[in-house]
């Protein structure tokens, strides 16, 4: 069940400064090391894949975009995202956008602006969503 889903607005409003960290800290470093042209476009690419599918996967299914504007990526039951999660969800639906020339990107954001739980292409291959819900607390003075 689908539990405080995030909307279109702050989805892409988390994109925006994911790109921002992520491309302004390899531009950065790139000028400052004199890396430039393709190499520097070759970083930024891996860059922002091994952000995506990883930071997610050890920060709770937050990014940094996400975080600030407090929404994160979380498993249909409301668990947290694993490894092959993300690698449904940023690999596997990337091949489905390029594949079908970005027609079910499109889609994707007629799904997030439109549907009551606002999931995408790549949530449902992933089998996720997006939530305002913060991931549990952990007690460790909670016995089991």
């Amino acid at each position: 069940m689908v539990e405080r889903p995030a909307g279109f607005w702050v989805r892409v409003g988390a994109s925006i400064l994911d790109v921002i960290v992520v491309s302004g800290t390899i531009f950065i470093l790139a000028a400052l090391f004199g890396i430039g042209g393709d190499t520097r476009e070759i970083l930024d690419a891996v860059g922002n894949l091994v952000y995506t599918l990883l930071l997610p996967v050890l920060w709770f299914g937050y990014t940094v975009g996400k975080r600030l504007l407090g929404i994160r990526i979380v498993k249909m039951d409301g668990s947290d995202v694993g490894f092959g999660t993300m690698l449904l969800r940023v690999v596997v639906a990337g091949f489905v956008y390029a594949i079908t020339l970005m027609i079910a990107y499109i889609v994707s954001v007629f799904m997030v602006a439109f549907r009551k739980d606002k999931r995408s292409i790549h949530d449902m291959i992933a089998k996720t969503y997006v939530t305002y819900n913060k991931p549990d607390e952990v007690n460790p003075y909670q016995e089991s």
